[in-house]
């Protein structure tokens, strides 16, 4: 018979040897102050340090830890879904291991959730260890997400948050394969509200990803996957660019009536041919990144593929 399980802790790992130890003696503290039956599942991607050996070690000394490990790397977004597709509990955590998000900051967010809210998010109130570019990305990025999105998505937040199970089942069911917690969490709805924290800088190593480009690629996820309004936008782009070419036309037409020549040739055709085709380039990368999605839902392919379950005794995917 399994165990009643009241809390599980989603936790991705990649290259993170460094941290789990630290990581989990704050984890394994605060948890023990709230006193509730947990599992704390680390959703591994193959790594290239000790980051596997050090969790099974973790799990002979707490048999409430247990691992997941992909078949190869499938990315933080994949890892985060398969912990929260395999875990038993009431409520569900999702935290990072670096301790940039705070293990102590669960327990406020799970005494918040006992009265009656069914997802408690964390928001960054400040952001010490990142760049200025980040954080002017991440500021542009959820303006962006919000503007264009259908569904709000609340600004300053990461994936670190608690959810009830009744959350858990509704994004099961959604079984989306872009990943986008934060976006999916949003679009579900119920009952939600924040605690805002100061967010450290990594207690240890570099982040797992290219900061721009990941910055980047989360965003443009976000606002692709929750809205069609962007191709609306290039639509009205492409016609006012039509009205202007017109209006360009008339009054070259004019000047030559009139017998002026006011325009110089070569460069304003250089400009205009450069400048329209860098809108339909634009165009067509927006409708790909569209044709994209639809192509990954078609395919149905598994977000990721599990190697092996440790300390594991259910059957859930």
């Amino acid at each position: 018979m399994i165990k009643k399980t009241d809390l599980s802790i989603i936790v991705p790992v990649y290259n993170e040897e460094l941290n789990i130890g630290p990581f989990l003696e704050r984890l394994e503290l605060a948890l023990s102050s709230i006193n509730v039956n947990y599992e704390i599942i680390f959703a591994l991607d193959p790594s290239r340090d000790r980051s596997e050996e050090i969790i099974l070690e973790e799990i002979k000394r707490n048999t409430n830890i247990r691992l997941l490990a992909f078949s190869r790397r499938f990315g933080q977004p994949a890892a985060t879904i398969a912990g929260i597709l395999n875990c038993i509990g009431d409520a569900c955590v999702v935290i990072d291991v670096d301790l940039q998000d705070p293990p102590e900051l669960i327990i406020p967010m799970y005494e918040l959730m006992q009265t009656g809210y069914d997802v408690v998010y964390a928001k960054r109130r400040t952001r010490n260890g990142e760049t200025l570019i980040k954080k002017l990305i991440a500021h542009v990025g959820y303006f962006l997400i919000n503007k264009f999105s259908d569904v709000k998505i609340p600004r300053n937040t990461g994936d670190f948050r608690i959810m009830s199970r009744r959350v858990l089942e509704q994004l099961r069911a959604l079984n989306e394969s872009h990943g986008f917690l934060r976006g999916l969490v949003a679009y579900i709805g119920f009952k939600q509200t924040f605690i805002e924290y100061d967010r450290d800088a990594r207690f240890s190593g570099r982040g797992n990803y290219n900061r721009l480009v990941g910055s980047l690629k989360i965003g443009l996820n976000g606002l692709i996957s929750f809205s069609s309004k962007p191709l609306f936008v290039m639509s009205i782009t492409g016609f006012l660019l039509a009205g202007a070419s017109f209006l360009l036309g008339g009054w070259y037409f004019l000047q030559k009536i009139l017998g002026f020549n006011l325009t110089p040739g070569l460069s304003t055709t250089v400009l205009l041919i450069s400048f329209f085709s860098g809108v339909q380039l634009l165009g067509l990368g927006l409708i790909g990144e569209y044709v994209g999605r639809i192509y990954d839902e078609v395919k149905r392919r598994p977000m990721y593929i599990i190697d092996k379950k440790i300390n594991f005794n259910d059957d859930f995917k």
